[in-house]
């Protein structure tokens, strides 16, 4: 199966990315860990390596791990009243916003507060 560290639940995200304490997000921007399909389907289709690898790249959902100081902060340019999210929200964004990283091994995503479209309790009903 996968070689990629187990990354469909909270649970899993966290534990793969391990201690994040010593990295610190700049400005506006937010880390994300991205949620990967599980290798089996909910319907017990099993999923080949290079299918569940994909979503590193073509992820859409992702679990806020760390938010910068001024993100979600009314500016001149962008007015977020009333929003907000918090570390251990699923959020969905555009597969072109942002850019990849690993983390610890764990594959995440740089976003800005602006790329944030939505938030999810469950982040399986989204592809």
């Amino acid at each position: 199966m996968s070689k990629n560290k187990p990354q469909s639940t909270q649970t899993e995200i966290t534990a793969a990315i391990g201690d994040i304490s010593s990295l610190e997000i700049m400005h506006n921007q937010i880390l994300v860990g991205i949620w990967m399909r599980p290798e089996r389907t909910a319907g017990g289709i099993i999923l080949t390596e290079k299918t569940v690898d994909e979503d590193k790249w073509q992820g859409k959902v992702g679990l806020v791990l760390k938010v910068g100081p001024t993100a979600f902060v009314n500016d001149n340019a962008n007015d977020f009243k009333g929003q907000s999210l918090s570390v251990g929200d699923w959020v969905i964004y555009r597969t072109s916003d942002g850019f990849s990283i690993d983390v610890n091994g764990t594959h995440c995503r740089l976003l800005e507060d602006v790329h944030i479209k939505g938030r999810t309790n469950d982040p399986s009903i989204i592809y």
